[in-house]
């Protein structure tokens, strides 16, 4: 692969700043003209039905904020935390052979440092969900 100069960058032909800004260009032009025809062409007839949110045929009542439980929260933090060690561990994966023995070293720090989080999570009661019994 061969490093692209000066005077390719600005080249249509090679792949660089120009062509890339031709493109954002052609599509911000693209969707502005979509934009300006649906607000232009489309149909008005503004009314107290339209107004109102759909939930599948049923009339809303109430306030729509909902209290979700803390388990729902914590779910959702454990996703993003082993989402992001998976996406690590794949570029890891990827990249074993030319990292050798000092990238095993460091994948298997941060491996071990995501355990220990883990036990430290198991310990303070992270991953009691339900409800539990108390023994007196």
């Amino acid at each position: 692969m061969q490093p692209i100069t000066h005077t390719g960058a600005l080249s249509p032909w090679a792949p660089g700043i120009f062509s890339l800004t031709v493109f954002t260009v052609a599509i911000l032009i693209l969707i502005s003209v979509l934009l300006f025809l649906s607000a232009w062409l489309g149909e008005k007839k503004p009314g107290s039905e339209k107004g109102r949110p759909y939930e599948s045929g049923i009339i809303p009542t109430g306030t729509a904020r909902l209290r979700y439980p803390v388990p729902f929260f914590m779910v959702a933090i454990f996703f993003l935390i082993f989402d992001v060690e998976g996406a690590y561990l794949f570029s890891w994966a990827i990249a074993c052979e030319s990292l050798g023995w000092a990238g095993w070293m460091q994948i298997s720090f941060f491996i071990f440092v995501l355990i220990l989080g883990l036990i430290y999570i198991w310990v303070k009661g992270g991953l009691a969900w339900g409800p539990t019994s108390k023994r007196e």
